[in-house]
């Protein structure tokens, strides 16, 4: 029975890797195209090169914003600073929680102090928690922004980890190494965490989403970065003025907003079930 088992599993592995490699490769290319695009800009950051809201032209196939600079080469990079603010914040928020929603559950106490101050920073809205964080900030700025992703976004994470690692925390292997006198820390980063891969994994995903939403949110409202810095959520609040002389400089940055963040919703939730099964058949 095993021997006629074998044939149908490969097949399936197959064509699932197959699936994962094909919603990877969109939001890979995004990010690498992001990342490079001031290398392949043709034209400055901040030189005018064409009339105020220009149309669509030759020297700029995305015309002219309000001061007559190449919407494409703006865009091109604005991208850079948006995904690695986001990939930090995602990666600390994701870092911190994970570490938090472990010994949360292995220690009572720690637990109750977690979900209290969990509770009261989820209830706070997050533009007013943005607003105070970036602007008692000295200076603002993009670091500001940053910071206040984190503060906020963090809370929610730590609930999602702590509710994943909560019915692990009660399994036999928890249990036995606590047991034999294995440190909280130890427990947490060697028995914990390597069976939440998947749920981390998709975790990663989410608050690289909402980070690029709470950065751009606070970039149209410039809390953040400011003129004449290249920022997608920037680009469409400075050029919503001329929306009907020159579309482009506004649906651009708002169609890479939006790419970027299904891209990679649609990469890290294909990759979240994959690493739940090889976390299941690793010994």
């Amino acid at each position: 029975m095993s021997t006629a088992l074998t044939p149908a599993r490969a097949p399936r592995s197959s064509a699932g890797r197959g699936r994962v490699i094909r919603r990877l490769v969109p939001g890979a290319l995004l990010v690498l195209l992001a990342l490079t695009g001031p290398f392949l800009a043709a034209h400055p950051l901040d030189k005018p090169v064409t009339a105020p809201f220009a149309t669509a032209g030759d020297g700029a196939p995305l015309g002219g914003d309000q001061l007559g600079r190449d919407v494409l080469s703006r865009l091109l990079h604005g991208g850079t600073a948006l995904i690695g603010s986001a990939l930090l914040v995602a990666a600390v928020v994701t870092a911190l929680a994970a570490l938090a929603g472990c010994f949360a559950v292995l220690h009572p106490a720690v637990g109750r102090a977690v979900e209290r101050t969990a509770d009261v920073f989820i209830l706070l809205p997050p533009i007013l928690g943005i607003a105070i964080i970036a602007l008692a900030w000295p200076g603002g700025g993009r670091w500001a922004v940053i910071s206040a992703a984190i503060v906020l976004g963090t809370p929610y994470a730590v609930r999602v980890v702590t509710s994943a690692a909560a019915p692990l925390a009660g399994a036999g292997y928890v249990e036995a190494a606590l047991a034999s006198g294995e440190s909280l820390t130890y427990t947490a980063t060697r028995e914990l965490l390597p069976n939440l891969r998947a749920t981390i994994l998709a975790l990663f995903g989410l608050r690289f989403v909402e980070a690029v939403y709470v950065i751009s949110m606070a970039g149209f409202l410039q809390i953040g970065p400011q003129p004449p810095a290249a920022d997608w959520a920037l680009m469409i609040r400075e050029n919503s003025s001329g929306i009907l002389l020159n579309p482009w400089a506004v649906v651009a940055p708002s169609l890479a907003i939006a790419a970027l963040a299904i891209s990679v919703n649609l990469a890290a939730t294909s990759l979240a079930p994959h690493s739940a099964r090889k976390a299941v058949t690793t010994p």
